[in-house]
């Protein structure tokens, strides 16, 4: 059975555990007051980061044609944008950005299956990932891939807080749509770029939950929905 942990978490959470028992050894001494508090804290500090590590299992929608979120959070932007994709020399997609807070699951998974054409990673800056100017300055990571449907891509991008980015497949690599893709730590943003004919379904000030609620319809979709 897999553990329901994001696998970059494990030193974290091991980490926290040490310093609480730890604490708790030291508590042992006896009385109230700042010996006490310490475990507890430290123990609070454990659960937390095992929660924010998370990694729920997610079954995404059958139909080939239902794009997915490719992370949890609240929608705060969908629309054109003047760039191409996955190298397509059409200037025109459709951007839905998608802002993570620490209580959300900060694992990203694939929109559609396909195959990963390139992968890039460029330094920026460190703004408030829901800043309307984080997506274009600050540090990020981008997967481009050629799906049956189309092109698509994915950007991870770092915010106030997140200094780590972590992305898994590489160019060449073939993903399936829901698997794991990547993950920020404490904190971010991620972009979802697609052409500009597949109809959004969703909106600014939705919820979504990566690889589980559907964001968009490629060409030929038709199905519509949230399987959990």
């Amino acid at each position: 059975m897999r553990l329901p942990l994001a696998r970059e978490g494990i030193p974290f959470v091991l980490v926290c555990v040490l310093v609480a028992a730890a604490a708790l050894l030291w508590a042992r001494s006896g009385g109230w007051g700042l010996q006490s508090a310490v475990p507890a804290l430290s123990l609070a500090l454990a659960l937390f980061v095992a929660y924010f590590f998370r990694d729920p299992e997610r079954t995404s929608p059958a139909d080939p044609g239902v794009v997915v979120a490719p992370a949890d959070g609240k929608v705060v932007g969908v629309g054109p944008v003047e760039e191409p994709i996955g190298g397509s020399a059409e200037r025109a997609a459709t951007r839905i950005s998608i802002f993570l807070s620490i209580f959300d699951v900060h694992v990203q998974r694939a929109p559609l299956a396909g195959r990963v054409t390139e992968y890039s990673y460029r330094p920026g800056r460190y703004l408030a990932a829901w800043h309307p100017e984080a997506g274009r300055i600050n540090e990020q990571a981008s997967l481009e891939s050629e799906t049956d449907a189309g092109p698509i891509e994915v950007r991870q991008i770092a915010g106030l807080v997140a200094r780590r980015i972590v992305t898994y497949p590489r160019g060449g690599d073939r993903v399936e749509k829901g698997e794991r893709i990547g993950l920020i730590r404490f904190g971010s943003r991620v972009e979802l770029l697609v052409p500009r004919d597949w109809r959004v379904t969703i909106r600014p000030g939705d919820r979504v939950r990566g690889g589980a609620t559907p964001v968009a319809l490629a060409r030929g979709g038709t199905a519509r929905g949230e399987r959990s």
